[in-house]
């Protein structure tokens, strides 16, 4: 009796757990100030799924926007270790950062006060090139090399903002 108890509270307290940890993966603003009066979601889902290197935000439609043009757009961080070594073998770690070039929707326009905003996805991830281009060393006679499998995705912000608006109607910042 007590086993089928505690193995049901150790069960409702790891979906509890599993819930609250991915709910923290990415945090969602709506501003309704930031689109036409009455905007709001038709189809779809607002969000985006997050990997250690990857992120990808959904399809959705909105309506109730009128004629207001929008633009969805989605910018990543990712850091990765990379190790300077002089000529007697001594190792120092740097933390090198790429900002990716932000990926975007361009200009959506609406059809009969539905705006359709298309997937983003955060594709591709930096190389280990381009890390090592940015990490510094102590100084020149240094040697950078990326420590494997140290390039994480540190940051993502996806925003939809409507022209002739201020601040985003939607705003997901993660991890």
């Amino acid at each position: 009796m007590y086993k089928r108890f505690f193995a049901i509270i150790a069960a409702m307290a790891m979906l509890l757990f599993g819930v609250t940890t991915s709910a923290l993966a990415a945090t969602t603003t709506i501003d309704p100030a930031a689109a036409p009066t009455g905007t709001h979601l038709q189809s779809g889902t607002i969000g985006c799924s997050v990997t250690a290197t990857q992120v990808d935000c959904t399809t959705f439609e909105l309506a109730g926007v009128g004629n207001a043009n929008a633009e969805a757009t989605l910018s990543t961080t990712y850091t990765a270790t990379v190790q300077c070594r002089n000529r007697g073998g001594q190792i120092v770690e740097v933390k090198s950062q790429v900002t990716t070039v932000p990926a975007t929707t361009g200009d959506l326009a609406p059809k009969n006060g539905r705006l359709r905003v298309t997937a983003l996805s955060s594709s591709p991830v930096p190389t280990a090139a381009d890390f090592v281009a940015r990490a510094t060393c102590p100084n020149g006679n240094w040697t950078k090399e990326l420590l494997g499998g140290t390039i994480t995705l540190s940051s993502f912000t996806y925003t939809l903002h409507f022209a002739g608006f201020t601040g985003d109607y939607i705003t997901i910042t993660g991890p």
